[in-house]
């Protein structure tokens, strides 16, 4: 297990442009991605790089909030 596991990751986007990914845990740490396997892995080594510099800045690493739950609504008519 590595310190980005348990942080939700919202990913956002996708053709015809890349995906993007972003953790409502760690605000400013993004990450892009031509498919969503590489966004999340790409999300993976930007939080952990992330955390390596808030330890070396002495900053406090922030608690991961937990999972989230993907509702689907349909556009009001």
């Amino acid at each position: 297990m590595t310190k980005s596991d348990g942080y939700m990751i919202l990913v956002e986007g996708g053709p015809p442009t890349n995906y993007s990914a972003w953790s409502p845990d760690v605000l400013g740490c993004v990450a892009t991605g031509d498919t969503i396997e590489k966004c999340v892995a790409e999300m993976r080594s930007a939080l952990e790089f992330h955390f390596e510099g808030m330890s070396k800045h002495g900053e406090s690493i922030p608690e991961p909030s937990g999972g989230g739950v993907y509702v689907a609504l349909s556009a009001a008519a």
